[in-house]
């Protein structure tokens, strides 16, 4: 199948937020489409893609105070739309959104099929807090790692800073993953080449594909670096964008991924009541 990571800076807030979503939403819906003229089953997005980057600033001292006003509801209009996208274009999509859900407000992407259904959603479950990543002033933690079955293929998610801990993408590929989204935000002050080989030896290790979309552009105090990339099951690179907006396209094999799992000892041969 032909995945699409929709690689995008994100429009200011400056002083009208309202319009800042509106744009985002506009550039994300344009991307669905165009990801679906050029074929691809399914396009992917980058870290909390309708809004600027609020966790760079404490709460406490955020000119977006506690950034409710980019909080958005599972049922409200922007989902709504992103839906009605995926279905008129006839493509899956995985948005990640800031989503207010039963008093909490968690970093969230979705799953949307070609006719518009959503799937199902995935909360980042490790939050950072460190400078520029003052992530636990506004995100509660998920509970856990999904797995969908889809008619692509086994798709599992794991947000930003999830990815730095091994077991989540190893708790998504032992739960039947074939194909792990990584959506991010990562920046030109952070080890860029690491976190390339970071992802291509995740994928190596659990013989599954895996896709990083990322943000690009300057936001205030940050810039983020583009480069999404997109590993495969052997850890090599299939695609990767270079550091502006970009519509990255490949074609991956999930049934190839499967298999090459099943030919290959690294899953089979765990002991892990042996590990801490």
């Amino acid at each position: 199948m032909r995945i699409a990571l929709a690689q995008m800076h994100m429009a200011a807030a400056a002083d009208d937020t309202v319009t800042a979503v509106d744009r985002n939403l506009t550039r994300s819906i344009d991307l669905i489409e165009r990801s679906a003229e050029a074929g691809a089953s399914l396009v992917m997005f980058p870290e909390v893609q309708l809004s600027p980057f609020f966790p760079q600033y404490p709460r406490k001292r955020s000119p977006y105070g506690d950034a409710s006003q980019f909080a958005m509801n599972i049922d409200g209009p922007q989902v709504h739309a992103l839906r009605k996208a995926c279905a008129t274009y006839g493509i899956w999509a995985s948005p990640n959104l800031y989503i207010e859900q039963d008093g909490s407000r968690y970093d969230t992407s979705l799953l949307i099929s070609s006719t518009g259904e959503l799937v199902g959603t995935q909360q980042m479950v490790h939050i950072a807090q460190a400078e520029k990543f003052y992530e636990q002033d506004y995100y509660a933690p998920g509970d856990g790692f999904h797995v969908f079955d889809t008619p692509l293929g086994r798709i599992g998610i794991v947000i930003c800073f999830d990815r730095h801990y091994p077991e989540s993408i190893r708790t998504s590929v032992l739960r039947g993953a074939d194909l792990v989204l990584v959506p991010t935000a990562n920046t030109l002050a952070e080890p860029l080449e690491m976190f390339d080989w970071e992802v291509r030896v995740q994928a190596f290790h659990n013989s599954a594909i895996v896709a990083m979309c990322n943000r690009c552009g300057a936001e205030d105090g940050m810039e983020f670096s583009g480069r999404s990339i997109i590993a495969g099951p052997d850890g090599s690179t299939v695609a990767q964008a270079g550091a502006g907006d970009e519509l990255l396209l490949a074609d991956v094999d999930l049934a190839g991924a499967r298999a090459m799992r099943g030919s290959k000892p690294y899953t089979q041969l765990r002991r892990p009541r042996l590990y801490v």
